[in-house]
């Protein structure tokens, strides 16, 4: 599925697929709060990506210490196709009354910020605290869309946002959330790719 914004940006709900494949120009690591690598996603892109990658996480945490949910910091691709990795911390979900949703936002519109400061013009997303972290899936994706049509409203350089799912039920719950915030926002347009 693409969602076409009214400023000539877009944003792709792709999947199932490995964002460890992707060509955009940054993919985003849902890192720990070390930056150290670990299970998951995160471990695959850090062994997929090489040393390179662990060795500018360190000369960021020596600099910043642990990374803060919400926040996001860049480094090379590595090995990767994509020449950038944007590391971030999503929320720990626990009931939904501690911040969550306001952090599982920052994670998104950060990392699109990130990407717009290096000039970079496309960026690719895992369903962020989904996993481990245990956000459901239903109530992350109308965050996730929404907070990157928000980014893109006033990003210079990112006209692209792609949502790279691993399993066709979080594929369909971002389809679902994406068609629901098209009935309430005059800016989208869905188009529906042939899977």
């Amino acid at each position: 599925m693409r969602i076409l914004l009214g400023n000539a940006k877009t944003i792709e709900i792709c999947g199932p697929a490995d964002i460890i494949k992707e060509t955009t120009d940054a993919i985003v690591n849902a890192a720990n709060s070390s930056l150290l690598g670990g299970g998951g996603a995160d471990g695959a892109i850090h062994r997929a990506g090489g040393p390179v990658i662990l060795e500018e996480c360190r000369v960021i945490v020596g600099k910043i210490g642990r990374l803060a949910a919400g926040n996001a910091v860049i480094t090379t691709g590595g090995q990767l196709a994509a020449k950038h990795v944007i590391h971030t911390v999503g929320p720990i979900f626990r009931d939904g009354n501690h911040r969550e949703s306001e952090t599982l936002a920052s994670c998104h519109l950060e990392s699109i910020r990130v990407a717009d400061e290096h000039g970079l013009t496309s960026i690719a997303f895992p369903a962020i605290s989904t996993g481990a972290y245990g956000y459901p899936v239903s109530e992350a994706a109308p965050i996730a869309i929404s907070s990157a049509v928000d980014a893109l409203s006033w990003a210079k350089h990112v006209t692209l946002c792609r949502f790279v799912l691993f399993d066709i039920s979080t594929v369909r719950a971002f389809e679902r959330a994406a068609q629901k915030l098209s009935n309430t926002n005059s800016s989208f347009h869905i188009e529906k790719a042939s899977s």
